[in-house]
Order: C-alpha cells, then sequence, then structure tokens
C-alpha cells in the first residue's frame, strides 16, 4: 500500500509539474511576441532583440564556439516562434528529419536504398511545402472544374486568405532539398552535428526571404573559429543601413504610388497606370534586394557570409542577363537542380526550349500558388526562348552584332529590357483579373484619376537610383569610397538611416517576398 501510495504521488508530482512548464512554456511564448511580435528586419522590436543576441554572441570566449552556434540557434527559433510556435516546431522538426535523412545516406553503401532516403526527404519536404501553399489553390480549381461539369466535389471552396502560410516554407524547403542531392551525390559530407545543421535551416537573417543558401557553403563555416573583426562589422553594418535605406525610403515609398492603381486600375488614367508600373519596378527591386541587403549584412555581423542576391539586374542588356542578376540564389537553384537534371541545353533546340519552359513554370509556380505568378513564369519562359533563338539567328550577322554592342545599342537593349521586365510584373500578383484590368489600362487610352503623390517624387527617386546603379557600375563609386575618410563614412551613413525613417512612410509595408 505505501508503494501504491508513493507512486501515486509521484504520479501528482509529475502530472503537475508538466503542467506548471506547459504553463510557463505559454507564458515565455506569450512575452515573446509581444516583444517581437513578427519577423521583420525594419522595425524597433527586431533591432531590441538583435542587439540582445549581438552581445550575447561576441560576449562568449573564442574557444566556446560550440556555445556560439547553439546561441545563433536558440536565438533562430525564438525569432520564427514569436510569429509562430507550432510552426516553429514544423520547422525544427522537419529539418531534424532531415538531419537523419542525410546520416543514413551517408552510412549506406548501397545505391538503391541511398535513393530511397532521398526521395523520402524530398518527398517530405515538398510534401509540407505543397499542404501548405498550394492545397488550397489546386482545390479551388479542382473544385471549379468539376462544379463547371455539374459535378459535387463533396467540400466547399477554401478561403486562402484564411490559411497560415509559414514564412520563408519556399526559401529552407529550397535549402533542404538541396543538400539532401548534394549529399546522395557525395558533393558534400553529411553533417555531424545536429545543431549545426539547424542553424543552416534556421539561421534567422536568411530564414524568411532567403537568400537561398548552398549547405556546402554554410556548413562549412560553421565549423571556422568566429573572431572580432572592424572591417567586416563595418561592411555588415553598411549593407544593412543600404537595405534598411532601399526598403524604407524607396521601395516603402513606391508602394504609395503603385499599390491604389494596382488594386483599382479601372479609376485611374493611362498614364497614371505606366507610372504606377514604373513605381511597382522600383518597389519590388528595392524592396526584396534591401530585404537580402540586410541579411547578408546581419549574416556579417556573427561572422557568416551569406550569397549577394543581386547584381544591378535593371542594367541588363537581355532577358537572360537580368535572370543571372535577379534573385540570384534562387535563379542559380533552379539551374542546377532543375535545368541540368533534365538535361539543361545538351540536347536538341527544342528539349532546351521545353526545359527552359518547365523551369520557369515551376519558377512562377513557387512563386506562389496563382494563375498570375504561374503566367508570369511562362512568360518568362517564353522570353528566354525567344532570345535563345534571337541569339542563335544574330549570331550569323556580324553587322547586326556590332550595331547591338555599340553604345546607342547596348542602351537600346537595356532600355527595352527593362520595359519588358516592368510590364511581366504586372502579372505578379496573386489575381489575374487585376493584372488583365492594368493591361487594358495601359494600352488603350482611358482618363481618369491622377497618381496619389506629385510625380515628381516619383521622377526624383528613379533618377536617384540610376545615378547609384551607373556609379557603381561604372567604377566611379569604387574610387570614392576608398578615398573618403573614416569620418566622413561614418556621417554618410548616419545620413543615410536618418533620411531611411524621415523619408518612410507613416504606415510601412511587410517585405513583398514574405509570402513566398
Amino acid at each position: 500500500m505505501d508503494a501504491i501510495r508513493v507512486l501515486s504521488q509521484l504520479a501528482n508530482a509529475t502530472q503537475a509539474v508538466w503542467q506548471a512548464s506547459l504553463a510557463a512554456l505559454e507564458s515565455y511564448f506569450a512575452a515573446i511576441s509581444a516583444i517581437l511580435p513578427e519577423p521583420f528586419f525594419h522595425t524597433q522590436a527586431f533591432l531590441t532583440f538583435f542587439a540582445l543576441v549581438f552581445v550575447v554572441y561576441w560576449s562568449l570566449p573564442r574557444r566556446w564556439a560550440e556555445m556560439r552556434v547553439w546561441v545563433l540557434l536558440i536565438a533562430s527559433f525564438h525569432f520564427y516562434a514569436a510569429w509562430s510556435r507550432e510552426l516553429a516546431l514544423l520547422v525544427t522538426v522537419t529539418t531534424c528529419a532531415d538531419y537523419c535523412f542525410g546520416r543514413l545516406m551517408s552510412i549506406t553503401h548501397r545505391p538503391p536504398l541511398r535513393k530511397v532516403w532521398l526521395l523520402l526527404s524530398i518527398s517530405m519536404n515538398l510534401g509540407i511545402l505543397c499542404y501548405f501553399k498550394y492545397r488550397g489553390f489546386f482545390l479551388n480549381e479542382l473544385y471549379d472544374f468539376l462544379t463547371k461539369l455539374g459535378y459535387d466535389p463533396g467540400y466547399g471552396r477554401l478561403d486562402i486568405a484564411n490559411i497560415i502560410i509559414p514564412f520563408g516554407i519556399s526559401f529552407y524547403t529550397f535549402e533542404a532539398i538541396s543538400y539532401a542531392v548534394d549529399v546522395y551525390t557525395r558533393k558534400i559530407e553529411a553533417e555531424k552535428s545536429l545543431p549545426k545543421f539547424l542553424l543552416f535551416i534556421l539561421f534567422f537573417p536568411h530564414l524568411v526571404s532567403g537568400p537561398i543558401v548552398r549547405a556546402g557553403d554554410f556548413l562549412r563555416q560553421t565549423r571556422r573559429p568566429k573572431r572580432w573583426n572592424w572591417v567586416r562589422i563595418q561592411v555588415g553594418v553598411q549593407l544593412f543601413l543600404m537595405g534598411a535605406f532601399k526598403k524604407l525610403a524607396i521601395a516603402d515609398r513606391m508602394a504609395l504610388f503603385c499599390d491604389p492603381v494596382f488594386q483599382d486600375p479601372e479609376n485611374f488614367r493611362t498614364t497614371a497606370c505606366w507610372l504606377a508600373v514604373l513605381a511597382y519596378s522600383l518597389r519590388i527591386y528595392c524592396d526584396f534586394s534591401g530585404y537580402s541587403d540586410m541579411a547578408v549584412g546581419l549574416g556579417h555581423l556573427f561572422g557568416y557570409k551569406l550569397t549577394m542576391n543581386f547584381n544591378m539586374p535593371y542594367l541588363s542588356v537581355n532577358i537572360s542577363e537580368f535572370w543571372r542578376r535577379w534573385h540570384i540564389s534562387l535563379s542559380s537553384w533552379l539551374r542546377d537542380y532543375l535545368f541540368i537534371p533534365l538535361g539543361g541545353s545538351r540536347g536538341s533546340r527544342w528539349q532546351t526550349y521545353r526545359n527552359l519552359m518547365i523551369v520557369m513554370t515551376l519558377g512562377g509556380l513557387w512563386h506562389g500558388a496563382a494563375w498570375g505568378y504561374i503566367l508570369w513564369g511562362i512568360v518568362h519562359g517564353v522570353l528566354l526562348v525567344i532570345h535563345r533563338w534571337f541569339r542563335e539567328v544574330i549570331e550569323g550577322y556580324a553587322g547586326w552584332n556590332a550595331i547591338l554592342q555599340s553604345p546607342a545599342g547596348t542602351l537600346v537593349r537595356v532600355s527595352l529590357t527593362f520595359l519588358t521586365v516592368s510590364l511581366c510584373w504586372v502579372l505578379f500578383q496573386p489575381e489575374w483579373s487585376r493584372a488583365w484590368a492594368m493591361y487594358q489600362q495601359l494600352f488603350t487610352w482611358h482618363s481618369g484619376a491622377a497618381l496619389p503623390l506629385h510625380n515628381r517624387s516619383l521622377w526624383y527617386t528613379a533618377l536617384f537610383v540610376l545615378m547609384c546603379h551607373l556609379l557603381v557600375t561604372s567604377g566611379i563609386w569604387s574610387r570614392i569610397y576608398e578615398r573618403l575618410p573614416a569620418a566622413l563614412l561614418g556621417a554618410g551613413y548616419a545620413v543615410c538611416a536618418c533620411l531611411a525613417m524621415l523619408l518612410a512612410p507613416g504606415q510601412g509595408s511587410t517585405f513583398i517576398y514574405f509570402q513566398f
């Protein structure tokens, strides 16, 4: 009887401890959510969070390298859990599963069994991606199709707007898949340290919107001792401030011009719609490249080098070059893990065209579960096919080649590429009906309202962005930068930060690529 009483008391005590732990965990997550409600880089809450992590990280002695990994890992989990603890746990569990699949591939020598582990890893990641991001779209399309045929689908239409999609799921899914493929092909060794592998996926600077990092590059850096380096700290701060300026002073301000027009194009005149397309092109570039600059800058501040994601894409002379300069980590991923395995350009001309269309269509679907994104990918695929065909034809005409390579020809090619890319951005939205209405306003004359703000501000911003691009690409800025005193540079970046805060609209917008 005494033993039963002791066991009963022990069970009650265990239950009480478990309930108290759950209550403490709930209180903790509630406090974290209040302090850091959303994983956005340009908020005061994030800067406070980052300052705390930064101080703790560099306060640890260099011999405690593993502890620094744990600091970043815990901070990254908290960063995501502040938005959704359930989805943070989901990402963590799937990452642990990917770690196990990688280890199984490394210790298995039978090719069929290794392929099983690879397929399980890819299937798990793509299955979760499809469940959260695409199930609503495909079920609704199936519902509409069956309804038109007169069949009862047996379920109602889903409200896609209320489906919660984990931030950055498309980005870390591609990172996990590339890791599994690289381990399977023995391009890299499977990571033995679970904390380091978790950090590869969860590292908060790139977790939400990239850049898409490769396991071989990142995991190698986790094994290197981190030393305080003032030059690297300076580079990190400069990149972060430049990204913040792009986001707050340019992208959010351009949103004031383009958002009202894109939401209701029928109410605006044709000239206002064309200016809105220009504003949207500037917005999406400065928004996403601004995030990427901040992410790379944050990585440098912790001693990690992430991939630069943009290389002045709007100065591209053709659509192929644009995709070598825009979202570099995605375009290189699609090339290495989709285009080349499909056969790349090794087959016939038509096989190459087919591969380009498949890659760009899936690239459009990757961006969003809507017909607008899919059509955007298809159009870019067609443009790449046309450019490849044109390049093959023009090679036989030396005179035309010389004209195209001349300064005037280069200017025409850059302008035409920018115009084409800008018109394609009209498709880059969930609702195809709005894109169609926008095209109607652009290519047939309509009267209506002007832009909400004075056009002068838009033109000044466009000229400022163009001037910055020309200064950098001509090499003038690098020569000026080398001669500037450190005090003047510091003052310049302080002015840049102040301008970002002063020019930012009162109600900022979230990063566009957070939805992907």
